[in-house]
């Protein structure tokens, strides 16, 4: 029997719904709300409250992270409570009131699902004797609990007056263990120990261990108060001595580095406005406390006024002549970029004061973009600054961050500045084509203002938060594809393209400039490595494809690094590099002219495609075979792709007469195109006349000359629409050995951009419609028959090679011939 809360007496079933609780321990006599949300425990609860007497076994659970403890992961011993109340909350929870009643050990789990309930046994304390001991370790812990709400333990105020009411030491140890916060573990422990005395003893234990921490707290605290004290007597202390110092004449340290910001100030020759908000800030650092946070702060926005170049700048070199020769040093060839520069230090040479221009060289990788920067750098006596936009997706990266963040610093292109030490550097932007956006913020709009000539000239950086003038600097950015670039920053610049090099190029810049470099960059001399001329033709066509030089220039390293290893190892003093060595040195040849077409096949056809590293060829294959008149397209192509090859078969089939096909096979025979390199996506219009020209050549059964590649777009009506990227597409071309382009009429315009030596190397054949293209290049004429007409295939009377193919497709050229 044990007593309830009104002094009412009940007895303990042998039977009780069981709740485990977690993260406490619940004693005797100890009353306590607690939060219910468990399935099986509120079931739990409603058993208990389902009986009359609504008694329920409190038990803790060993891991308070287990949500649905197994009977091993509950503590034996706990205690039997009342329900006093209860109440239903809104989140399905549900919050009891309980008063422990008496400990009780568990027998056995008679049942676990939906709910626990336990065979439970009382456990009684043993008896105490009350003795003077006794009562002198209840006073000292009385006294212990006093000195832990004296050191700030936070416990409930009438404590202190319930303790004074209990001569029990086990009620005593009990009240104190559940009042001090011990983990689980240790509250268990207590709980489960049944001497009284022994129980008072661990809690004076627990008790102390608190005293000592809450000591060491007020210790510390003590400790953080004297430094504040401290530091604020010794701030007073050097004021006072500061002003001694002033009235003694001597000086002081803090007023000589504002004397020296101050210099500094005057000497950066800022604009009237920068000057006053710098003068302002500088004013606001003298008047603080020299360790305040924000000072330091301060102290570096006005290290960044003082460092940026508001009226420093280079005279420019306007010596047009040292100038081209410079360019002509360091860059073979690309005379565009040459005479845009020139022009523009022609103009300087005429009027003093002009903006400078915003360029961008779009190009494949390699072609020497971003060396191209520093080229112009040298030859105008600047200064030269890059920027790598790659990847960039921050707004803050170009603009920079607001001072109220912490970390803040200006934008890259104010850092820029900074390190150019001038206001008009020549500042490359690379990587243009690749920058990203994100959550915060677009890149490419903040470049608007940066390279924008009616805005640039008071750019406000938001680290700075004042104008700075941009218009003197140069800006010249870098791209493979212009397609990536938003269309307004496109607007804002002047595109010069760069196509890649032709093999007599890339063999002249080997000799003049690649070979001297990777000789000094592998410890050689010149007397200790020779390469053949003959050597070096064969890597430039038989080891690169690429349009730009940095797999060319890795290869002429490999050479140069495989006979430094000979002289070093003692082999050789002078190594002759000759085409047999290159073999030797750099393995197998991966590309020959060997392994293009050795004939004239059906259904082949070879175009011509742009990416943005350079122009490359792509072989169209076509078959046939039994079924519905479909056509079936694969190797990755696009939706525009996918267009062209169906305006061709409706092409062909519309005029299937005239090509000399029977309609009867477009009802019962497939016809599949397909572009090898399957991994590789292709899109775009400019396949049209390829894809049609592979289609005629299987269903007439004639051959496509293994020499001629071409180019355009295709019409339902048979025209040829004019394509971009030719002299990419010729480059290509030559490298691969191609003899004769086909290329649409309109595109005429754009041979004088391609070199001379392409145009001498190449026959290049402008047709209208899908006619002059067959008539070029089918090996056999057609015949409104279906018979093969033998003729050659010739692309035209009189063709030459160096310009356009004359003949009856072609009256202005025939002309032209005519007249030569």
């Amino acid at each position: 029997m044990v007593t309830n809360y009104e002094g009412e007496q009940i007895e303990i079933p042998e039977v009780l719904p069981m709740l485990p609780v977690r993260d406490i321990v619940v004693f005797p006599y100890m009353i306590i709300p607690l939060f219910v949300g468990r399935d099986t425990s509120i079931r739990s609860v409603e058993e208990s409250l389902g009986n009359t007497d609504r008694l329920i076994l409190l038990a803790s659970q060993k891991d308070i992270r287990d949500e649905h403890p197994a009977p091993e992961a509950i503590y034996e011993t706990g205690t039997v409570a009342m329900i006093l109340r209860m109440r239903k909350l809104p989140d399905g929870r549900v919050k009891i009131l309980t008063q422990g009643l008496c400990k009780a050990r568990i027998k056995e789990f008679t049942q676990t699902t939906p709910y626990f309930t336990a065979r439970v046994e009382r456990i009684e304390d043993l008896s105490e004797t009350k003795n003077p001991e006794t009562e002198a370790m209840m006073r000292m812990t009385r006294e212990m609990l006093e000195k832990v709400i004296a050191l700030g333990k936070v416990l409930s105020p009438d404590i202190l007056m319930v303790l004074d009411d209990i001569n029990e030491c086990g009620r005593l140890a009990d009240l104190v263990a559940s009042n001090i916060g011990l983990k689980v573990s240790d509250a268990q422990d207590i709980l489960e120990t049944l001497d009284p005395i022994s129980r008072l003893k661990k809690v004076q234990e627990f008790l102390q261990k608190e005293i000592e921490v809450l000591s060491l707290q007020a210790k510390i605290r003590s400790q953080a108060k004297d430094e504040m004290t401290k530091s604020q007597k010794e701030y007073y202390l050097r004021e006072q001595i500061r002003a001694i110092k002033s009235e003694l004449g001597d000086q002081d340290p803090k007023g000589e580095e504002m004397e020296d910001l101050r210099g500094k100030l005057a000497n950066a020759k800022m604009p009237p406005e920068v000057e006053t908000e710098a003068l302002k800030q500088l004013t606001r650092l003298e008047r603080m406390h020299p360790e305040a946070s924000e000072a330091s702060m301060l102290r570096t926005y006005i290290d960044w006024l003082v460092d940026m170049p508001w009226s420093k700048s280079t005279p420019d070199s306007l010596d047009l002549t040292h100038a081209k020769k410079i360019l002509d040093e360091d860059h073979y060839n690309l005379l565009k970029i040459k005479e845009r520069i020139l022009e523009y230090l022609a103009v300087r040479k005429l009027k003093d004061k002009m903006k400078g221009p915003i360029l961008c060289f779009a190009g494949p990788p390699g072609v020497g973009k971003t060396s191209l920067g520093r080229s112009i750098a040298r030859a105008m006596g600047r200064e030269f600054v890059r920027i790598s936009l790659g990847g960039v997706k921050d707004e803050a990266e170009i603009r920079g961050h607001r001072r109220t963040y912490v970390g803040a610093m200006p934008g890259r292109v104010a850092q820029g500045l900074k390190q150019a030490g001038t206001n008009n550097p020549v500042f490359v932007l690379d990587e243009i084509d690749k920058l990203g956006n994100d959550f915060r913020g677009d890149p490419s709009a903040a470049l608007l203002e940066v390279l924008d000539p009616e805005q640039n000239f008071s750019f406000r950086d938001h680290y700075l938060n004042l104008p700075f003038d941009l218009s003197n600097i140069m800006f010249i950015a870098t791209c493979n594809n212009l397609d990536t670039i938003p269309s307004a920053l496109r607007d804002r610049m002047e595109i010069i393209q760069l196509s890649g090099y032709t093999e007599e190029e890339k063999f002249f810049i080997t000799n003049k400039y690649l070979i001297p470099k990777q000789i000094v960059e592998n410890g050689l001399k010149n007397e200790q490595i020779e390469i053949q001329p003959e050597a070096t033709k064969t890597i430039v066509s038989q080891y690169t494809r690429e349009a730009g030089l940095r797999n060319l220039e890795r290869l002429v390293a490999t050479v140069c690094r495989k006979t430094a290893r000979q002289v070093a190892e003692g082999k050789t003093v002078k190594t002759t590099v000759t085409p047999d060595m290159v073999f030797k040195f750099l393995g197998p040849a991966p590309y020959s002219r060997e392994e293009e077409q050795e004939h004239d096949e059906i259904g082949i056809a070879t175009g011509l495609a742009w990416t943005s590293v350079g122009g490359e060829i792509l072989y169209v294959e076509t078959t046939t075979m039994k079924g519905k008149g479909g056509i079936i397209l694969t190797g990755q192509l696009g939706d525009v792709m996918k267009e062209s090859a169906q305006a061709a078969l409706g092409l062909i089939k519309s005029r299937s007469a005239d090509f000399g096909i029977n309609d009867d096979v477009f009802s019962n025979t497939d016809i599949h195109v397909h572009f090898p390199a399957g991994a590789v996506p292709k899109d775009g219009p400019s396949a049209g006349i390829t894809m049609a020209t592979a289609m005629i050549s299987k269903l007439t059964g004639i051959a496509i000359r293994k020499d001629v590649a071409m180019t355009g777009e295709i019409t339902l009506t048979g025209r040829v629409l004019p394509i971009g990227g030719l002299k990419e597409k010729s480059l290509a071309a030559m490298r691969h050995g191609i003899k004769t382009i086909i290329i649409p009429d309109k595109n005429k315009k754009e041979l004088e951009d391609i070199p001379e030596e392409v145009r001498n190397a190449l026959t290049f054949v402008p047709v209208k419609t899908i006619d002059e293209v067959l008539e070029v290049a089918l090996s056999h004429k057609l015949d409104t028959n279906g018979n093969k007409t033998k003729g050659s295939g010739t692309p035209r009377t009189g063709r030459r090679r160096g310009g356009l193919a004359a003949g009856a497709g072609n009256p202005v050229a025939a002309k032209a011939l005519k007249k030569a």
